[in-house]
């Protein structure tokens, strides 16, 4: 529970460093927001609502960071976790390791892809919807995965070799969901999307 409270406390700090609340002034990220506050704790908690040898779970935390931003996201993603006790209780470290390794880890990953992308590669639409949003989250999330299995935060009830292949597959759901909401959102409502901007990528 040390690294992981460490962690969560380091970007939460660094966060409301910046600011995020200016974000919502006069802004349609009060959506998205609500969104996340009122979906993410209940797909947080499902795995303790339900009995399954292998608990599945979604992560969001790369969609959460297009669309509110990181200094808004670690935030959201804090309170999400907290949330998600409510339904289903849970012990306080164990809302500390879901908060660092589904949504702070994550999400900091995917700022750190979306920076190269944009360095390396450039400002393109289909480099934002397919690389970052898709691709990027797939590897992030399961990058998050295997940094918390190599921290001791193994899977219950599946053997090392095993939980790797799971956390790859769940990866690959975050990553399609991830990806397709981006799609829809930068061509019906870019607004929802922090991380987006019609100038920068449609040279407008």
């Amino acid at each position: 529970m040390t690294l992981s409270l460490f962690m969560v406390a380091t970007a939460l700090l660094i966060a409301l460093m910046l600011r995020p609340w200016r974000m919502l002034a006069n802004t349609p990220l009060v959506s998205p927001l609500l969104a996340t506050l009122v979906i993410l704790p209940w797909l947080w908690a499902l795995p303790r609502l339900h009995a399954m040898p292998l608990q599945l779970q979604w992560s969001g935390a790369c969609l959460v960071t297009l669309a509110l931003g990181w200094p808004l996201a670690v935030p959201a993603l804090c309170v999400a976790a907290a949330l998600s006790g409510l339904i289903a209780p849970a012990e306080s470290a164990e809302l500390v390791d879901l908060a660092a390794w589904l949504g702070v880890v994550p999400a900091t990953l995917s700022l750190a892809l979306g920076a190269a992308l944009r360095r390396w590669v450039g400002p393109h639409p289909f480099v934002y919807i397919l690389g970052r949003a898709f691709l990027g989250t797939a590897v992030c999330v399961f990058t998050a995965g295997v940094l918390a299995q190599w921290t001791g935060h193994e899977l219950a009830f599946v053997g090392t070799e095993l939980s790797l292949v799971a956390r790859w597959l769940m990866a690959w759901g975050d990553a399609f969901i991830t990806g397709m909401m981006a799609a829809i959102c930068v061509a019906f409502r870019p607004q929802w999307l922090a991380t987006w901007s019609d100038t920068l990528y449609l040279k407008r």
